[in-house]
């Protein structure tokens, strides 16, 4: 029976006179795969022939349509990791040639850097160089300082980020030597001391930004590491995760650091930076130079468009125009003006006001919530949402679909109204 029912499936040639307009080469890719999952479903014991013109027609309107997509977020997380982190404001991308390498008061070859670097530098009292994560920010100022010696880091700061990255792996391939001291809970500054060697060539703070350990625990400060570092010529090195230079948050400032005499620091320019992914390195001259000579740094720089998103975020955070970075701007909202925004929407669409908390995420600030103004739905209406175009994304909670106006763009409420409409059953 099933031999049968094979004969019945079309050749390729059959299949493609259909067609027209689609390359020969990806056509006949794109039938031999429909082809394939419908003799797979006759073998299964299917008794109907699946419509395979059909199929092929699915998939190539797949093909020809964007996977990555703007969406409206609607969680009421600000840093939603799944969701691209901070949103980007709308910037004009440079189209054709733009002077990335290029000095246009000498005529001669310049460095990609000197866009960002300036601003860095205003921002962060310190000279600074970026790269495309923080990740590769660590990896790129222990490859360069300690490669092939000793890193001491207290136990209690050797973290887990997002997707699988350790501090320890990352320190093992840029080929330093990880020395624990302390315990998880309670590290001394003379178990730092203590650990010192002559093959010691860094000392290392790690911000732990997506958890917190309360109750019986001790780290050195910032301080007494800096001064211990300073008496035995071994820099300090910190990690600050999110990036924090407004006083808005319960994290530790960049120019904190600074302050404490920190030599190096590396953090996100996608949390609460507020602008792209980027992982920024800031610090000493002498060492941010030997850092940004690293072969590895032109493996790890930032691409040209990212570099136009990070200057503008950067220029706004210079001048203080807050308002101008989307995430700032979203944190820095009273629950007032979501409530007000919500009312006003509520008198278009079903839903129900009810009071709540938004997050701001991507690991950063664990322990804070900001209050907000909810518009709850039935939860049967997730999937209908997130199908729309463009998807609205909400959150569930206790069997309801809720929307958070935080995190959603003024200029997409009119396009929220209608997805409700017509989500309706």
């Amino acid at each position: 029976m099933s031999n049968e029912r094979l004969r019945q499936l079309p050749s390729v040639e059959e299949v493609a006179k259909r067609f027209s307009g689609v390359p020969h080469g990806l056509l006949v890719g794109e039938i031999r795969r429909a082809i394939e999952r419908a003799r797979r479903v006759l073998l299964d014991g299917n008794a109907e022939l699946p419509d395979i013109e059909a199929d092929v027609r699915e998939s190539l309107r797949g093909l020809r349509a964007p996977s990555l997509r703007r969406v409206i977020n609607a969680t009421g997380v600000v840093l939603h990791t799944n969701l691209g982190r901070a949103p980007l404001a709308g910037f004009s991308a440079i189209s054709g040639y733009a002077n990335v390498e290029y000095d246009l008061a000498s005529g001669k070859r310049g460095k990609r850097d000197v866009h960002v670097a300036g601003l860095l530098e205003r921002l962060t009292g310190k000279p600074g160089i970026a790269v495309n994560n923080n990740a590769a920010a660590v990896y790129l100022v222990l490859h360069e300082l300690a490669f092939g010696a000793e890193v001491i880091v207290s136990r209690g700061q050797l973290v887990e980020i997002g997707d699988g990255f350790r501090i320890p792996d990352i320190m093992q391939r840029a080929g330093v030597v990880l020395r624990e001291v302390g315990t998880t809970n309670r590290t001394s500054i003379t178990d730092f001391r203590q650990a010192i060697t002559d093959r010691t060539k860094l000392l290392m703070m790690v911000h732990p930004s997506n958890f917190r350990i309360q109750g019986f625990t001790s780290q050195p400060t910032r301080e007494e590491l800096t001064a211990l570092g300073r008496e035995l010529g071994i820099p300090v090195y910190e990690d600050l995760g999110s990036g924090c230079v407004i006083p808005l948050f319960d994290e530790p400032q960049v120019r904190d650091s600074f302050r404490a005499s920190v030599n190096v620091i590396s953090f996100s320019g996608d949390k609460l930076l507020g602008g792209p992914q980027a992982g920024i390195i800031a610090g000493d001259a002498e060492l941010v130079s030997r850092i940004r000579r690293n072969p590895m740094f032109r493996a790890l720089r930032l691409d040209k468009l990212i570099l136009q998103s990070l200057e503008e975020t950067l220029r706004s955070l210079v001048f203080e125009d807050y308002d101008a970075i989307p995430a700032l701007r979203m944190i820095r909202m009273t629950a007032e003006t979501i409530e007000a925004r919500a009312r006003v929407l509520l008198t278009q669409m079903p839903g129900e006001l009810v009071a709540g908390e938004s997050v701001i995420g991507g690991g950063s600030t664990p322990e804070q919530s900001l209050q907000t103004w909810l518009i709850a739905l039935p939860e049967s209406m997730e999937s209908r949402l997130r199908a729309h175009d463009p998807p609205v994304i909400g959150r569930i909670e206790d069997g309801r679909l809720l929307l958070d106006l935080r995190t959603v763009f003024p200029e997409d409420e009119a396009t929220l109204v209608d997805a409700v409409r017509a989500s309706i059953a």
